[in-house]
């Protein structure tokens, strides 16, 4: 009998819910719930945001976001700034394709015409609503009503006020290269600097346990933005917070949203919606040049700007000083005869704090350790200390110090940025009749000559380059069409 009157429930709600969702389709409104049968495709016609689906306060919305005209994700915007804060594909986007569609059988499901099933919740749920949280959830229609799937268990560049970040989660930037991840007693900041290879720690917060102490066996942490205005740690669910990162709004009596996002050039910000524009209200690292790779592949971070550690290479914003590489030097027969080497002095690692070094009695030592591991794309060399800093990845950008005891030594694979070098080779040939360009002046001579075999000091000067931002775009808003189907 409980049985057949609970069919009998759920067939009267989704009665009325399509008498409801007809009606408002009618009369040009967008949804707030959507049960099993609900189908949509994308309008060829509109050119960023079609909705589906809104919370009760109007704030936020489901639907298809166009990105780069061809591609598409399922994504919850915060209406007003146009802000994605949530896409069910973030890595690998689907098409924006009339055939592409999106329905609910249970499941959300994303059908892409290249793919078949592309995405699915893999539920067997009764209806989807979208919370005034941002929070979009499928329920059953049982009594009392369950949730069996909800985004907030699912973040993906973006953390929102009272949305629990736990140790089986993770923070991934936009292009995919960063990360977040909460440990036993702290949350931590990670680069993928190349495929099928260890992340690389490159920020850490410690927990202070100032109000409460993290008790072994009584759980994990887990993170929450507070509506106050910090980034809080806790432990089972207790009320006081085993550590506070405040923002600038900490404490602040004003009616605030709020939101922490792991941004593309891997620093964590968090921002707080002011009624018109996102309000900078934290980030954890201040100073750029210790970012993973503000300046790129082979640049080098200067407090005025960016250059390349081949100072006689153009630095351009938005390129790399030498194109991007993968892999290693092993399973080579000849390692030394498949790179070049760059040395550059003035240099050192940035997060060296959480750098990986072996102690060595001479540059020469470091050097050696480096040329002998075909692991090893380059080391940096402490004179002082002796501290040989080993890089086991495709060197990114660099960070210029005025003391030259420090010392960095690259690999460069054969090849690579041999482009534009021969470029400038063909220039000076036609210049100089096909003969080394010497142009004897007042004083001196100039000799080009980009690249020397195997070794190579680079020009102890730092030629400052232009400043490349890769601060947050959140105030840059998506132009948003709504376009109700």
């Amino acid at each position: 009998m409980d049985r057949l009157i609970n069919s009998l429930t759920r067939l009267r709600a989704t009665q009325l819910f399509f008498l409801t969702w007809v009606s408002t389709c009618m009369a040009g409104t967008t949804p707030e719930s959507i049960l099993q049968g609900f189908k949509a495709t994308p309008n060829p016609s509109v050119s960023s945001f079609q909705p589906l689906l809104n919370d009760p306060t109007g704030n936020f919305s489901l639907g298809f976001l166009r990105v780069e005209q061809t591609q598409l994700a399922l994504a919850v915007l915060h209406v007003a700034s146009s802000q994605p804060l949530w896409l069910a594909n973030q890595i690998q986007l689907a098409t924006w394709s009339d055939r592409t569609q999106f329905f609910f059988n249970g499941s959300l499901v994303i059908s892409d015409p290249h793919s078949s099933l592309f995405w699915s919740t893999q539920t067997n749920g009764d209806t989807v609503v979208l919370l005034n949280s941002s929070n979009l959830q499928i329920q059953k229609l049982d009594n009392p009503v369950s949730v069996l799937w909800q985004s907030f268990d699912f973040p993906t560049n973006t953390l929102v006020e009272n949305q629990n970040f736990t140790a089986n989660m993770s923070l991934i930037s936009s292009n995919g290269l960063y990360s977040m991840r909460l440990g036993y007693n702290f949350y931590a900041l990670y680069a993928k600097f190349q495929d099928n290879s260890a992340d690389h720690m490159y920020w850490k917060h410690t927990a202070l346990e100032a109000e409460a102490a993290i008790v072994q066996g009584q759980g994990p942490i887990y993170a929450l933005v507070n509506p106050d205005g910090y980034l809080g740690l806790y432990q089972n669910g207790a009320v006081k917070p085993v550590d506070v990162q405040p923002f600038n709004s900490f404490h602040r009596p004003i009616d605030l949203f709020l939101l922490v996002r792991l941004e593309p050039d891997g620093n964590l910000e968090a921002y707080y919606w002011d009624g018109s524009n996102w309000v900078g209200d934290y980030e954890a690292i201040s100073d750029t040049c210790q970012l993973p790779s503000p300046c790129g592949s082979y640049g080098l971070c200067t407090p005025q700007g960016c250059s390349c550690l081949d100072n006689r290479t153009e630095f351009r914003s938005g390129s790399d000083c030498v194109p991007v590489e993968t892999g290693d030097f092993c399973g080579e027969q000849l390692v030394k005869d498949n790179y070049e080497v760059l040395t550059r002095k003035g240099v050192e690692v940035p997060f060296k704090e959480l750098m990986q070094y072996e102690t060595t009695s001479s540059l020469a030592e470091c050097e050696g350790l480096c040329e002998s591991n075909c692991s090893c794309w380059g080391a940096v060399y402490n004179n002082a200390s002796g501290f040989c800093f080993m890089l086991d990845y495709p060197i990114q950008t660099l960070v210029s110090v005025g003391d030259e005891s420090k010392v960095g030594y690259f690999k460069v694979k054969e090849g690579a940025g041999k482009k534009k070098n021969k470029t400038v080779a063909i220039v000076g040939l036609v210049v100089g009749g096909g003969a080394f360009l010497i142009l004897i002046g007042i004083g001196g001579f100039w000799t080009f000559r980009i690249w020397r075999k195997k070794t190579r000091e680079g020009d102890d000067e730092v030629s400052p380059g232009p400043y490349k931002n890769l601060g947050s775009e959140s105030s840059k808003s998506i132009e948003v069409e709504m376009c109700n189907r």
